[in-house]
């Protein structure tokens, strides 16, 4: 059986620089999850999350969310994209925490050269999308080997709460590049300035789109990498990071904006159940948020409020106790037991 390729994406923030230079927390050891019998032949799945200093508890506590719910959960092996900037130190300490979560767990480390993009970052109204290694899910199919043929990008303030293997078989069709959950009654106009719409080259962009341009979220994406690859989509989001820093500002908010004017009206739609996002709150002020009507298959922080940020600081949202759980930050005093409930 081949192992399922899990593409741990290591996606920075500003918020690294704070605390960015000590050593990190402890981590207890995860319940260990087997495959059964109905696995073999089981097809490889190759998932991308985030994992850096600041975001660890998150991305250890989304990891444990994927075993935990897939049926084939040995069946996933983890591949884990640091920043080039981040120093040797740092990165033993990130291999040392994982080996402590997960200590049987395959993991491969590929290095995202951060000049790639810092030349085409402006700032946005969050300095945590303004890192670099936030746009490293744009070079995916550079950093991935040409063996990748499809890959599962999921952001790092997430869980998931169904089997994986549903998402990651979405049928792409026989032209999309990406699919994602669509939300076409959102406000598409307001992710744009003034400047944008009022330019009518930039504005013609989405004039000859398959349907009319949704917002997507892009914490959760289903990637085609050959397609991505043969489209030079790469090229075609570097474009529009260039128009924002060189011409004019187009958009506000980190690295989504070009994913819209590349992809917007192209997108496989997927069912909402697969990112009930924002429950981060806003960019801003991170309020508490409900879940979206419906049933849910994934659970998405998006948004400024972090729940292990507002568990730590004893002001958390209802919603963050269905993360809390899947924490495996070990505290002194506390029992490993309390992991009994994602077992």
């Amino acid at each position: 059986m081949r192992v399922l390729a899990v593409v741990l994406l290591a996606a920075a923030c500003a918020a690294a620089a704070a605390g960015g230079g000590g050593e990190l927390p402890e981590f207890r050891e995860a319940p260990a999850f087997r495959n059964g019998a109905a696995c073999a032949g089981a097809p490889t799945i190759h998932i991308a999350m985030t994992l850096d200093a600041t975001y660890l508890r998150g991305s250890l506590a989304g990891v444990l969310s994927v075993l935990r719910h897939a049926a084939c959960p040995e069946s996933i092996a983890f591949h884990f994209v640091a920043s080039s900037a981040s120093p040797a130190r740092r990165l033993a300490s990130l291999r040392r925490a994982l080996a402590a979560a997960f200590p049987t767990l395959p993991a491969t480390v590929h290095r995202f050269d951060a000049r790639l993009v810092r030349g085409k970052i402006s700032s946005s109204v969050r300095r945590a999308l303004d890192q670099p290694l936030n746009y490293a899910r744009i070079y995916l199919a550079d950093l991935l080997p040409r063996s990748v043929p499809r890959v599962l990008y999921l952001d790092s303030d997430l869980l998931v709460v169904d089997d994986v293997a549903r998402l990651w078989a979405t049928d792409l069709g026989p032209d999309a590049a990406l699919a994602a959950p669509e939300y076409c009654h959102a406000n598409f106009t307001s992710y744009f300035t003034d400047a944008f719409w009022r330019h009518p080259e930039y504005a013609a962009v989405f004039a000859n789109r398959t349907r009319a341009p949704c917002y997507f979220n892009t914490g959760v994406m289903v990637i085609d990498l050959d397609r991505w690859r043969s489209g030079g989509y790469t090229a075609k989001l570097e474009y529009w990071m260039e128009v924002q820093k060189q011409e004019a500002r187009i958009y506000e908010l980190g690295s989504l904006p070009p994913f819209l004017l590349v992809f917007a009206g192209e997108v496989k739609a997927v069912g909402h159940r697969w990112n009930q996002h924002g429950l981060g709150g806003d960019n801003v002020a991170g309020q508490c948020r409900e879940l979206h009507p419906g049933p849910v298959s994934l659970l998405h922080w998006s948004g400024k409020g972090k729940p292990w940020l507002r568990l730590d600081a004893g002001r958390p949202c209802p919603l963050d106790a269905l993360w809390a759980p899947y924490d495996l930050l070990r505290r002194r005093g506390a029992r490993d037991d309390l992991l009994d409930a994602v077992a």
